[in-house]
């Protein structure tokens, strides 16, 4: 017959309370690997932009650019989505604000380019407002 523990002790000092993730974390995860996704995406679709893809449509002009402009920017981007996603797996305070701020210019991009494909950029953008809130909640799951 299996015995219980005196108040207050516990069964296991396996389950300390150190082994595990703070609360919240897992949401941050999930903001570091969208954002990491959508910046190997954004490359893809940077180097396709740069080198003339047939997928893009013909003559196309995105807010008074050209479609290489448009391209080396998106490549810019998903570099530096890349390097905000490691920077949140890393931890601390910096990948959190890089994050957001990348998001967010991901957000605007998204928006810009919403007359050349609706649906994927309102993807986007939907995609990019949920890491911002995300990584704005912080690790406690309070908006700090």
């Amino acid at each position: 017959m299996a015995t219980t523990p005196a108040s207050g002790e516990r069964a296991s000092s396996s389950r300390d309370s150190a082994s595990y993730p703070p609360e919240g974390s897992g949401w941050v995860l999930f903001a570091g690997i969208m954002i990491m996704m959508v910046g190997v995406l954004n490359i893809i679709w940077g180097i396709a932009a740069i080198g003339d893809s047939k997928f893009f449509t013909e003559e196309v002009t995105i807010i008074n650019t050209s479609l290489h402009t448009w391209g080396w920017l998106l490549l810019i981007i998903g570099v530096l989505e890349l390097v905000s996603a490691f920077s949140l797996f890393s931890g601390g305070e910096f990948g959190r604000w890089f994050g957001i701020f990348i998001a967010s210019l991901n957000a605007i991009g998204a928006l810009l380019s919403i007359a050349t494909y609706p649906f994927w950029s309102l993807a986007i953008f939907a995609l990019a407002i949920i890491i911002i809130y995300k990584l704005a909640e912080g690790p406690e799951g309070s908006v700090s």
